[in-house]
């Protein structure tokens, strides 16, 4: 493939940097890959302020911003209107003349683009980060009427995305509910891939452990990431000495979870550090004797493959795709979902671990986390990019 020529590539989604999500990520990822193999990308994103639309040169890509607005319920998501979405999508698609088009959502920008490039007659592939789930801590309904907008986005989700000529999501399971709850024909499972060498201590390295067992989460600060039953399992944990958890990331729910600690007498092992960049959260990684994803409503769970890259154990909530990344007892464990006092024990079983039995756990996560190698996802999204099937990696 690499005698093929170039290709323009235009990414349409809803959040990217300095947005910190999954789907953010990925995007970003996305994009710098197929910068480094020699193709002209293009990004289209929500703006993250108010204002009229912007054009961004960054190293990866160019990043086309679409007028947005804030809405009430949560100020981590802009909303882009159709009205004004859809011109301007439009206009950028005449002006760049990309070969594919790859939308990373059904919701907002993601739809205009799908309907903008069908007018066009341009390829499009479309990767699904989003349960409708997800949504539920912005909606401030009953739960009945979340389930009539779930049923709805469903419908949505396939009429869009049906209209690509490949669909993906993350893992198998997220394919499953999208054939059957979207009525897609197709999903290809294509993992978001991880550089699991990024994560390893280098030759000569050496990264100063914690004064105490150090539990680690990673990710946005809200609701579905249930990161009050991680604290509330800290204080049921048994262990000794005593763990602390670092909580790294940012939210509308920080406040709360910062009072819930106070609450529970907790302040002084509960460490918030905020956003940080790159270099600091891999050193955190490195450090945690254990990682913990306590959320419901995960797709994949990209800091979780960070987390195994670094050879930390993981303690994941059984839900969604989290069951994926574990071997029980083997990598790490699983626990009840919301259950602090079954999370508490399997955080106990591994910091009880001797080096050696904690050694031999991280060594088998670091081999799941090889196994969604990011070389072999984006050598596939850029065969779907030329014309490839799903068929062709579907498996028998």
């Amino acid at each position: 493939m690499s005698g093929d020529k170039p290709l323009t590539i235009l990414i349409a989604a809803d959040t990217y940097p300095p947005d910190v999500n999954g789907a953010a990520v990925f995007s970003h990822r996305l994009a710098t890959a197929m910068a480094h193999r020699g193709h002209t990308v293009h990004v289209v994103a929500a703006r993250e302020v108010n204002g009229p639309g912007v054009v961004e040169q960054r190293p990866e890509a160019t990043v086309h911003r679409l007028r947005s607005h804030s809405q009430p319920t949560a100020s981590t998501l802009r909303l882009c209107l159709p009205w004004e979405a859809k011109p301007d999508i439009g206009r950028i698609l005449d002006e760049v003349k990309p070969d594919v088009v790859h939308v990373q959502c059904h919701y907002m920008v993601g739809q205009a683009a799908v309907q903008e490039a069908a007018r066009r007659g341009i390829r499009t592939i479309a990767t699904n980060h989003f349960m409708p789930e997800n949504l539920d801590p912005f909606l401030p309904f009953p739960k009945w009427f979340k389930r009539i907008v779930a049923r709805n986005s469903w419908r949505d989700m396939g009429k869009i995305m049906g209209k690509a000529a490949v669909v993906t999501t993350p893992t198998p399971l997220a394919a499953r509910a999208m054939m059957r709850h979207a009525r897609l024909r197709k999903v290809l499972p294509l993992s978001n891939g991880i550089k699991a060498a990024n994560y390893q201590l280098e030759a000569g390295e050496h990264v100063e452990r914690k004064p105490w067992p150090m539990v680690l989460f990673v990710g946005r600060l809200a609701v579905e990431k249930n990161v009050n039953v991680l604290i509330e399992a800290l204080g049921l944990s048994t262990a000794s000495p005593a763990p602390h958890l670092t909580v790294v990331g940012a939210g509308e729910q920080r406040e709360p979870l910062e009072r819930r600690a106070a609450e529970l007498g907790l302040s002084e092992r509960v460490h918030f550090t905020g956003h940080v960049d790159d270099s600091e959260l891999r050193i955190a990684y490195l450090q945690a004797d254990v990682f913990c994803q306590p959320g419901t409503a995960e797709l994949q769970s990209l800091v979780t493959l960070e987390a195994l890259s670094a050879s930390t154990p993981v303690v994941l909530a059984d839900a969604m795709a989290l069951p994926h990344l574990v071997d029980d007892g083997v990598n790490g464990y699983l626990f009840e979902p919301g259950n602090a006092t079954d999370l508490a024990r399997r955080l106990d079983a591994i910091l009880a671990l001797d080096a050696e039995g904690r050694a031999r756990m991280g060594a088998a996560g670091l081999r799941k986390a090889e196994q969604h190698s990011e070389a072999k996802s984006m050598d596939i999204f850029e065969a779907l990019y030329r014309g490839a099937d799903a068929d062709d990696f579907l498996p028998g």
